[in-house]
């Protein structure tokens, strides 16, 4: 007799972290709230997902027919060249227009008439309890055409990592930024913000364990058929920053060539910089001056914005140019007169808000883009960069050089994304290709890093 072959799902021929943020230990609820959506509630929000659907489809056709002469000649142009585009690893710029694409979303997987209640009780199971000293931390997760974030519990004092719930996104992420600004509440929340390849920037409720949708959404493709008005972004969300002195403000950078601050009381944008000549690949508010917000671009600069007025914000910014594209831009957290650029070629700038165009020191840190760099607030000369090519690298710098003090290769293949630990900045948390694809360290953990910079041996 032959035996039956169990069914074995096929190994996701895309697999990665594109986007991981930190969540500040102490403001998540210790158990966060499970919600049970009657089939009426779970009804309407697969009807209003099927409608978005629509609206998309409604979309693409429109712009197919005005597009149409562009689209058969670029169609000409590639014709027979597989790989147009080499940069494009994932074919992310076609992933839209492939066949049988769309991500995974409730309409797809959800039957609301094959719904029970949840009926699990055990909500005293020691892994479902958010500690005080615990971080949240939110991994974006892409897998073929499924996008998710999972959400991991790090706690330190204990070296215990792992995943507590997640939940899927409408789109692939791309940048992940925490808040405490609940839009409409006169009390701090627990927010985040998501910027996908969708241009639409989606608002979750981390308080809240079992989402199926977002808390609410900034931006809108609009319809002509429903007569619904375009806003906010055109293209892909590169990247977000959350203002924390203006709690209420949030922006974001786009592919689009503009960079928008939103008003996230009134969901909606309160000014949009439109001074770009390429995609806006890189942004963060100042950590004092919070009228001033830095972008890096991928024409070669960065600029420096000072936001207060929005009638000659575009006119008016201090720049600084680079070779290459600019991958990443961070201020400094102590000497926050500084900053540092990460380029696509690897090179990592270091520069003086108060010396426009003027680069202080450069190094070719990596051979592939920067994916990631991180300063230290208790150690204001160390700096770490992590590159595609799959290293992380520590640097002992100051305002005329930097120099390398150790490697370290996690075997995770590309690194997409690093970022720090908010209480202890030698935490570092790294997204990569390969299992375990998200990974957590910390870097006093290398000999060279404690002899260089004078840290006590781990006992």
């Amino acid at each position: 007799m032959a035996e039956v072959e169990e069914d074995v799902p096929p190994e996701p021929s895309i697999d990665f972290v594109p986007a991981l943020c930190f969540v500040p230990r102490g403001v998540t609820k210790e158990r966060p709230d499970k919600i049970v959506l009657t089939q009426a509630e779970l009804a309407r929000i697969i009807g209003e997902t099927q409608n978005m659907l629509e609206e998309n489809d409604d979309e693409d056709e429109d712009g197919d027919a005005e597009g149409m002469e562009v689209d058969n000649e670029e169609t000409s142009a590639n014709a027979g060249n597989e790989n147009h585009n080499p940069q494009d690893e994932f074919n992310f710029n076609n992933y839209e227009n492939e066949e049988n694409s769309t991500v995974t979303n409730l309409a797809n997987v959800v039957d609301a008439d094959q719904q029970v209640p949840d009926e699990d009780e055990d909500s005293e199971a020691e892994d479902e309890v958010i500690k005080p000293n615990d971080n949240l931390v939110l991994v974006g997760h892409v897998q073929d055409d499924a996008a998710s974030m999972e959400v991991w519990v790090f706690n330190q004092e204990e070296e215990a990592l792992y995943t507590h719930h997640d939940f899927l996104l409408p789109s692939f992420p791309l940048c992940i930024e925490w808040m405490n600004h609940d839009a409409g509440s006169d009390k701090p929340g627990n927010m985040c913000a998501i910027g996908c390849m969708d241009p639409i920037i989606t608002i979750w409720d981390l308080d809240i364990q079992d989402s199926i949708e977002p808390t609410f959404k900034l931006g809108s493709k609009g319809n002509r058929k429903k007569q619904k008005e375009q806003y906010g972004h055109k293209d892909a969300v590169l990247d977000l920053s959350w203002n924390a002195q203006f709690e209420h403000i949030l922006a974001s950078g786009s592919v689009d060539q503009t960079l928008i601050l939103w008003d996230m009381d009134e969901g909606q944008p309160h000014t949009t910089i439109t001074a770009f000549e390429e995609k806006v690949q890189s942004i963060e508010f100042h950590p004092e001056d919070a009228q001033s917000i830095l972008t890096g671009c991928a024409d070669g600069l960065v600029r420096l914005f000072d936001c207060r007025d929005a009638e000659s914000v575009n006119a008016s910014f201090i720049k600084w140019q680079i070779s290459g594209e600019v991958e990443k831009v961070l201020w400094h957290p102590t000497a926050t007169n500084y900053f540092i650029i990460g380029s696509n070629d690897g090179s990592l700038h270091y520069a003086d808000r108060r010396r426009a165009n003027d680069l202080l020191w450069s190094v070719k840190a990596h051979n592939e883009e920067i994916s990631g760099v991180c300063f230290n607030k208790l150690m204001p000369n160390l700096l770490t960069s992590t590159s595609t090519e799959g290293s992380l690298k520590i640097w002992n710098f100051n305002t005329t050089e930097a120099k390398h003090v150790y490697e370290h290769d996690f075997n995770m293949g590309r690194l997409q994304c690093m970022r720090q630990c908010p209480e202890d900045p030698y935490t570092l948390a790294f997204g990569g290709e390969k299992p375990p694809r998200c990974s957590v360290f910390n870097i006093k953990n290398f000999e060279a890093v404690r002899r260089t910079f004078g840290i006590a041996d781990v006992e």
